[in-house]
This record gives structure tokens, sequence and C-alpha cells, in this order.
């Protein structure tokens, strides 16, 4: 998933920002405003970067200078943005659409990077930077979205678009800024803006503390473990690393379990002691909602009244409807029936991997019923009878670089001729952070691509994709692009052996990837992975489909002491085994899905307490008939970090996607699979087009028809077969 908070001005509801480095608009409005401005003589980000695509100099880079460049940032893009707004010319195209696209320059440098490492680096100055300046940035970002002569002109343009002689993609950024001026409040008086100024700025601070919390309580919440015989049926790497953690808390002789950030934890697939998988298992579900400092359930309350009564002040029945209006989904009822329609099959089909679960449980004389803490356990034992392997098998052949360089690479070289060179003459600012360059098949420079895929306890969880540079034709800018992962760190000397899930979350973000680096675009505002939101994981899930492809898994699965590769009979039963285990899996996602929609689809006035918040989520998902208690959601509400952000109301994009992903699938099946002039097509039609389209036109330019929800169903057993 991209990360979208480096972009200051989506901090609130509207205007994407500008971004990356141009000539300043407005040079006489920079001035008159450089008078108040803090001090920048010897700050980085005062100036475009000089390394190869404005790479940031993160050796350079510190703590403090991140609140000079954002104050002295603000000031200047508001002074550009005021100089736009007052013109006494008549607005046109270049003086006031063209003009907000190059404004804000060393606003968009410094919160780029702070927003990127404040997920991926973070640190105590950090937090409290974000803290201070996340209402600050909010009412920056109202102060321009609610300007009525800015508005006025945008609105202008908009009027006459027709007449303007533009092109499609000018004439859709005329109708994005008009959208996103509307969406973001302009229309509203000036009494509802003041209400919309203190809403916008009061969920920038909770949603700041949320956030936060969780990556406290991450730590906090962290399961320690006395003794070695606790942990048996833990990988010896495994235990390494529990053993490693808890050195690294002066812990030592004693072994941590770090938390993931889903319900689930991959350690409970492993643990053969009951009562540590149980323990395990509640640490994880009871996070941030158990009492304490980092407890977030005041805050998930708070935020779900106040979304509730932004979207009926904007004129929306609630929230959900709000951002869904600018969705491929369009509306509520889109999404509910599509949920709807999914939801009684993944159940019915998890309850029938229950029972063989429990008939496990039963053959070994376990003497329980199934529990939440059991299922990845025995779903393990259950694989293995049925498909004669598990997971541990799988691991040696998965070795790190091996599935980067040898699998992730090699699939992008074939489909699209991408090649790769690392380079270590650019600073990270982390060590375990690798730099790439990316050539194109024509040879020319494409983007540099950043890895960072180790777990570390200043990192928020999950995997991610960010943009430090973003592709634009108006500047000239090539992306630079990271991607994020939270793969446990080995211990010194030892081999990084890869689980399956975490292989193909390297495929799914190396997808994002993509997306951004062949970008195409003129305007920054549609670069890259600038989508709706039930579009942007569409094309990372297709880059899924290459972990297993035959010539590319051949290529990179191999035995990480002897170099073998792996055997086809493994791979043959890895194949086999792919629908195993979907009841679990696509009922643990829907119930996330459906609890989302469940806290944005309410008015205000039946909003809970914090109090209320555990109460409203099990009435949620009974009443959407998906609690079924040995499969809680993938996110319960206090740590459901998604929808913090900009996933709110916008978490069924996963299954949404998964429609035109499955299809594609199909089509690529259909046209000969992994074949250049195939990866040049998906490329050409949908990747390098940004936003700058209709998302379902794209779609519909690369697959030649509307998309089919049949392979979708076939694909997570939930037809009718």
């Amino acid at each position: 998933m991209k990360n979208r908070l480096a972009v200051a001005l989506a901090l609130a509801l509207g205007i994407a920002a500008p971004l990356y480095a141009a000539d300043k608009a407005a040079p006489a409005a920079a001035t008159a405003a450089a008078a108040s401005k803090p001090d920048m003589a010897n700050n980085p980000f005062a100036k475009p970067s000089t390394l190869p695509f404005q790479y940031p100099a993160f050796d350079k880079i510190k703590n403090e200078h991140f609140v000079p460049a954002m104050e002295a940032g603000m000031l200047e893009h508001r002074a550009e943005i005021d100089a736009i707004a007052n013109a006494k010319d008549a607005p046109t195209f270049d003086n006031t659409i063209v003009a907000m696209e190059k404004a804000g320059q060393l606003l968009n440098r410094a919160t780029t990077v702070f927003f990127n490492l404040s997920g991926a680096n973070t640190n105590d100055t950090i937090e409290k930077i974000q803290s201070e300046m996340a209402p600050k940035l909010s009412a920056h970002q109202d102060a321009i979205a609610l300007n009525p002569k800015l508005f006025a002109r945008v609105q202008a343009l908009y009027d006459k678009r027709d007449g303007l002689g533009l092109d499609a993609e000018s004439k859709r950024l005329v109708e994005r800024y008009y959208t996103d001026f509307v969406r973001a409040g302009a229309k509203l008086n000036e009494a509802d803006k003041g209400k919309l100024k203190a809403m916008n700025s009061e969920l920038a601070t909770l949603q700041t503390s949320f956030s936060q919390n969780m990556l406290k309580e991450n730590n906090a919440n962290a399961v320690i473990v006395d003794s070695k015989e606790e942990l048996k049926g833990m990988s010896e790497a495994g235990i390494a690393a529990a053993a490693e953690a808890a050195k690294q808390r002066k812990l030592d002789g004693k072994y941590v379990i770090a938390l993931q950030n889903t319900s689930g934890q991959p350690a409970l697939a492993q643990l053969q002691n009951r009562a540590l998988r149980e323990r395990l298992q509640k640490a994880s579900v009871n996070r941030a909602s158990h009492g304490g400092e980092f407890d977030n359930r005041a805050i998930v309350a708070k935020v779900a009244k106040i979304r509730a009564e932004r979207a009926a002040l904007l004129g929306y029945e609630n929230h959900a409807a709000y951002t869904l209006e600018d969705e491929t989904a369009k509306t509520v009822k889109a999404v509910n029936d599509r949920l709807a329609q999914l939801a009684p099959a993944a159940v019915t089909n998890a309850k029938k991997e229950a029972a063989d679960l429990q008939a496990m449980i039963d053959k070994e004389k376990g003497g329980f019923q199934l529990a939440a803490w059991d299922w990845s356990y025995y779903a393990e034992k259950v694989r293995s009878e049925k498909y004669s392997f598990d997971e541990s098998q799988l691991r040696p052949y998965f070795e790190f670089d091996n599935v980067l360089k040898n699998g992730v690479f090699f699939a992008a070289n074939k489909l699209y001729g991408l090649s790769f060179k690392e380079r270590t003459d650019l600073p990270v600012y982390n060590p375990d952070v690798r730099v790439f360059d990316v050539t194109d098949a024509d040879g020319k420079p494409l983007a540099i691509f950043l890895v960072d895929w180790y777990a570390r306890d200043n990192k928020r969880g999950g995997a991610w994709m960010n943009e430090y540079v973003s592709q634009s034709g108006l500047f000239g800018t090539h992306p630079v692009v990271a991607n994020h992962l939270n793969i446990p760190k080995p211990p010194k000397g030892e081999p990084t052996l890869l689980s399956f899930d975490e292989v193909n979350t390297a495929f799914h973000e190396f997808g994002h990837a993509l997306h951004g680096m062949f970008s195409n675009v003129k305007y920054p505002r549609f670069s890259g992975t600038s989508v709706p939101r039930d579009f942007v994981e569409y094309p990372s899930q297709v880059n899924e489909m290459w972990m297993t492809w035959p010539e590319i898994m051949k290529n990179y699965a191999k035995h990480y002491k002897t170099g073998e590769p792996i055997p086809q009979a493994l791979v043959d039963k890895v194949l086999a085994a792919q629908k195993f285990n979907q009841g679990f899996t696509t009922t643990e996602y829907l119930g996330a899905a459906l609890l989302d929609q469940s806290w944005h689809q309410i008015k205000a006035a039946d909003a809970p307490g914090a109090d209320g918040v555990l109460g409203f989520e099990a009435a949620a998902l009974k009443k959407a008939g998906v609690d079924f208690a040995p499969v809680p959601p993938r996110y319960r509400s206090a740590y459901f970090s998604h929808i913090m952000g900009g996933y709110a109301a916008g978490y069924y994009a996963y299954i949404w996607s998964e429609v035109l992903d499955a299809d594609s699938v199909e089509w690529f099946k259909e046209n000969g699979g992994l074949k250049r002039e195939n990866g040049d097509h998906f490329r050409k039609t949908l990747l390098s087009r940004g936003g700058s389209e209709d998302a379902m036109q794209l779609f519909k330019d690369f697959r030649g028809r509307d998309p089919d929800v049949k392979p979708l169903l076939e694909r997570r057993g939930l037809d009718a077969k």
C-alpha cells in the first residue's frame, strides 16, 4: 500500500499536493513572505537535492531541519497561493491550475521525507514533531481548500473547460481540481467552513495519536517467553530471532515474540505450546483496547463521530458515502452488495475448514474445541496431511537475495525489460536499506528503488510502497520509489529465509513500485498511484501472479545452502494447496472490511463512546454474519491502522481490486503469460497512465471489456461448484 501521508495537502479532505521540485510559480509572492520565514540557510530542504533524480540527502537531513522547513514551506506556499487567488488577470489554465501544481515545492520536499520516515524510521523527536505539525498542516490545507477567491478562479475555468482548447489530461486536471475543492468544502458558508476547519484539525491530531499509540503498544505487548522449551515447534531461525529481540531489550536468556499488525501472528502456525499460543493471540487481539496509556478506543469512537459529522456538514449521509463517491465503487450500496455477495460463502467455507481442524484435534486426542489461537497451527497440520508439505519446507528455498534479484527483479526484466543495479554511494536512513538503479528496456535510466524489508521497533507494521520523488513531465522528474516490509531480521551471519506469504508480499509491493516507476504523465496530480483507492491495489495484486509462474519460480526458489531448485513435486503441492484455507483467509478479510464499513456508515448520533467500541464491533460482525469466533477479523478496531489513514471506508478495496486482478490474470494466461508484448500492453494502457484517465476506462483499455467477477469467485473457492 502506498504511503500517502508524505503528501502534506492530503492530510485532510482534499487537494492532492503538488509534487516535487520545480521552479517557483510566483517568485514575487515568495519573496514577500521570505522576511518572516525561519532560517533556512543550512537546511537541506531549502533547495532540491542535487543527488540523482533528486534522491533525498539522508546523510544531511537531521531532525532539527523538519520544523523550520515545514514552517517556511507553509509560508512560501501560502504566498504563492495568495498570488494566484488575488491575481488581477482573468483566470487561465496556466496562471491558476498549472500555477497551483507548481506551488509548494519546499513544503512538499520536507513533508515527503518527514512522513515517509515517520512510518519507516521514527524516533521520539519525529513523533513529537508529528503531533505538533499535524494540526498546523491541516489548517494550512484548509486555508487553501476553503479560499473563496481561489475557488472562484477554479470554478470559472471548470465552467468553460470545454472551450479552453485543452488536451485530455489538462482538461481532466481542471475537473479534478474542481472536484477536490468541492469535496474539501469550498461551497460551504463561512460558518460551516469554520466548523470544518476545527473538525479537520482535531482529526489530524487524533490520527497522529492513534498511529503513535500503535507503534508503542506493539512494542509493549510483545510476548516475553522464559524458556526455549516453550518455543517447541518454532524453527531454529525463529528462536534465534526471538533471542536476539530479547537481547536488544536487555532480557538476556529470555525470548521475545514481536507482534505484527494483523490479528493473527506468524508464530501461531509453529508453536506447539497451546498456552503460549493463547497468550500470543490474546496479546494481539487485545492491543490498544485493554486500558493503559496506549488505549485507542476513545480515539476510534471520536474519529468515527467526527467523520460522520463532517460528512453531514458536506451534505452526505455518512462518511462512507462521502468516500465512495470518489472511488470506482461510487456508492455504499455497491460495496455493501459486493461484500454481502461474498460473506456467506466465505463463512460457510471457513466452517467446513474448522470442522477439518477439529477432526485433527480430536484425532490427536486434544480434548478441546478449536479456538482462534489453534487455527494456524492445526491448519498447517491439515495442510501437511492433505498435501504432504508444510511451510517450513518452503523457507530454505526463499532466501532474501534470491527472491529479490532472481524473482522480483527477474520477473520485471522478462515482462518489461527492466534491469537493476545495486549502488552503495547514495545515503540511506537506516543501514538495512538497499538502493538500486532501475534501467528501462531502451537503456535509459527509469527510477531509483529503495528496498527496506526488515522489521524494526521504530517502524510501523505491515507492508507498503511510498515515493520520495514522483514522475512528472511538467517538472521533468523521475521516480524515487521505496518498498517496505516487516520481515524479522535474523542474527548476524544467518540467512534471511522468507515464508510463502512474505514472498507474495514482496511481489505485491513491487507491483505498487512498478505503478510508480512506469508513470508517464505530465501533471504531478496524476502521477503513479494517484488513482482511486479501490483501484490502487489492482496492479500490485496482478504482480503477485509471477511469484508462482514456473519460469520465475524456477529462477529464484533455490535452496540457500545447496543451490538446488525447489523440487517440482513440492511446487505442485504448493499450487494444489492454493485454495486451501481460503475460507479462513476470505472471512478474516471480510470481517475487517465489513467492520470498516460499519464504522463509517453510522450517523454521528449513533457513534458509541470509548466503552462501547468493542460492543459496537461485536454487533457489527454479528449483523454482517461474520462473527465466527475461531476467525477474528484481520484487524480489530483499536489497531485497524488502515482506517485511520487513507483506507477509511476503503478497506473493501482489496477484494474490489481483486475482481480486476483475477480477470487480468486470466488475460495474461490467455495471451501467453510472461511475454514482453503482454507487459508492454499492460504498461502502455494502464500502468503508465496514473490517474490521468478514469480508472475503469483504463481497465477496459487493457482488458478490452468490463471486468468479470467469475475468476475471483473461482480463485477463492467461492463459486458454486
